[in-house]
């Protein structure tokens, strides 16, 4: 076998090849966009190398096919908050071979360590925690726009080398063809309706205003989680907001007011991937043109939420009840939609499950952040549970 740094446009290529690969004869893999995927590892594109670095590889067998590839990284933000200092892997993909998963998993190991790493978690993004987060432990069926996808078998390669997990994750699905239980209505209007409240869905003709507001309840609701948590500035929502222009539903994105406060967030994309399966990762002129063709024929009838939170002073008032209720409102206009996909909920976080399952929502998809400690005596911890009040 032979290990290869990714470090020139040819390798960068194999990098995207690999996972074709891989999924080759898989009916429910769904390629990325190849573009946005070597986004992830270009300075100029991923913030993250502001304040971190990263690497990549790819494996060749002996006959130069190729048959796996890795990527490490490091957020200095949080790399040195730990109990140890720790380093990410991820975009691993590998065939079913012992042998080559260690040797790229000893590579990530390596390098981290030349940085002085002394643990690293995996598989992991080297960016937000909403893409490519997690293992997929249970739950095989299609996947939604950047959410972990990859064969069976690698639950026992990470854990054959030594993974421990750090924590699980869930996604719910949320059938929208199905009543809402009638007791969750009723508390969710009365939250709703509340004078106090507002509840405001994006436009692009007030994205100023919106992208701040958005913001600076991101910044507070989640610097609580000091790992991995990276002050959003309204300027890159802008400019996300733009990237992602021919998906983005208005009013699939909202804030909540409490006396006129931004208090709380809500974020949902429609399922891309439904388009993209047709495209094998390719976005040239005559798939941007099915894209299009695709979009208006509404082939597109599942929405995944990507996150919701609440400022802790406003936690435990109903917030998330009400913007469930609006987006009943919304998907009764858009009835094409059958579905929506919340993912991921950690199992740190009981209290967004409880909503999530009192809405009917059903567990659907299981996912794995592991650990694995360079150390092999020191002592492991699991990701520490949220309080429930």
């Amino acid at each position: 076998m032979e290990l290869i740094k990714v470090d020139n446009k040819k390798t960068g290529k194999e990098f995207t090849k690999v996972a074709k690969i891989i999924y080759k004869n898989n009916d429910t893999w769904v390629c990325p966009l190849d573009n946005e995927i070597d986004a992830i590892f270009n300075p100029e594109k991923n913030v993250y190398y502001s304040h971190g670095e990263a690497q990549q590889w790819v494996l060749k067998d002996d006959n130069n096919n190729l048959i796996g590839r890795i990527a490490a990284f490091i957020d200095f933000k949080t790399a040195h908050i730990q109990d140890q200092p720790t380093g990410g892997m991820g975009f691993f993909e590998c065939v079913n071979d012992k042998e080559a998963a260690f040797l790229l998993f000893d590579t990530a190991k390596k390098w981290l360590q030349e940085k002085g790493m002394e643990a690293m978690d995996g598989p992991v993004n080297f960016g937000e925690t909403d893409s490519y987060w997690g293992l997929l432990v249970d739950g095989f069926t299609h996947p939604s726009y950047e959410i972990a996808y990859n064969h069976k078998y690698y639950q026992d390669l990470f854990e054959l080398y030594g993974f421990k997990t750090y924590y699980k994750q869930e996604g719910f699905h949320h059938d929208l063809t199905k009543e809402i239980p009638e007791r969750f209505l009723k508390i969710a209007e009365w939250v709703a309706k509340k004078p106090e409240y507002e509840f405001k869905h994006f436009s692009w003709n007030n994205q100023e205003k919106f992208t701040h507001d958005f913001a600076e309840v991101f910044n507070v609701a989640w610097e609580s989680f000091k790992e991995n948590f990276e002050p959003l500035k309204p300027e890159y929502i802008r400019k996300t907001l733009k990237k992602a222009k021919a998906i983005i539903d208005e009013e699939f994105i909202w804030i909540a007011y409490r006396n006129k406060k931004p208090i709380a967030i809500y974020l949902m994309y429609p399922d891309v991937n439904q388009i993209l399966k047709h495209l094998n990762g390719k976005l040239h002129l005559l798939n941007k043109l099915k894209f299009v063709y695709l979009k208006q024929k509404k082939t597109i009838t599942r929405a995944r939420g990507v996150l919701m939170g609440v400022i802790p002073k406003y936690q435990g008032l109903g917030i998330e009840s009400a913007f469930i209720w609006n987006l009943i409102q919304v998907f009764k206009r858009k009835p094409h939609y059958k579905e929506i996909e919340f993912s991921w909920v950690g199992d740190f976080n009981p209290k967004m499950r409880k909503i999530f399952i009192s809405v009917g929502s059903v567990s659907a998809k299981h996912y794995i952040t592991y650990r694995y400690l360079f150390d092999r005596n020191a002592g492991f911890k699991r990701y520490p549970m949220m309080k429930e009040g």
